[in-house]
């Protein structure tokens, strides 16, 4: 399926069929290990998940030699990231518009990076690092949400050369918006 979506095709148009003869294996064989064609992208896509949310588990505001400039490398990891998958990302997004199995994974995928940001802003607050009148949870939600959504638009758009601006800037908004945002007077 990867070769056949790194070959330009929606994930809508590629057909079980074509899966069996790119991958060279029955259709008893490949029932045996998958449900549909949508059960053989989540799956593309666990492994991608997961290196995803350990660099986010990693990352760590209070650090030594942290701030905006380490959060920009941190994105710069992630940016890389997806943008070697881009093509199983998108057909991830496309999918989970209309199969509730793809949209499920989808949802519960950044949910779960949600879930670390929380703990990331809740961790910083009770330190007294990040503002007391911000908001952890809308805070979480937007960064992670409106994070995944701005680096799959900057990804179709832009062909590598601005992803260290992008990178960048992504970081200063998070981090000066949320981690670090001066308190209100």
């Amino acid at each position: 399926m990867e070769r056949l979506l790194d070959s330009g095709q929606a994930f809508s148009e590629i057909s079980v069929q074509q899966i069996l003869e790119e991958a060279g294996v029955s259709r008893a064989t490949f029932y045996a290990h998958f449900q549909g064609k949508s059960d053989v992208l989540v799956r593309l896509t666990d492994d991608l998940r997961e290196s995803l949310l350990a660099l986010a588990r990693q990352w760590d505001p209070a650090a030594e030699q942290g701030g905006a400039e380490r959060f920009a490398r941190f994105f710069t990891d992630v940016i890389a990231i997806h943008r070697a998958h881009r093509r199983v990302l998108t057909a991830v997004q496309e999918a989970a518009t209309y199969d509730p199995a793809v949209g499920d994974f989808y949802t519960a995928d950044l949910e779960n990076f949600e879930e670390t940001a929380l703990r990331t802003v809740l961790a910083e607050q009770a330190a007294g690092a990040t503002a007391a009148d911000l908001d952890p949870v809308s805070a979480s939600r937007i960064i992670v949400w409106g994070g995944a959504q701005a680096i799959a638009h900057h990804i179709r758009v832009d062909d590598g050369a601005g992803d260290a601006a992008f990178a960048r800037e992504l970081a200063r908004i998070w981090w000066y918006g949320a981690y670090r945002r001066p308190t209100e007077a």
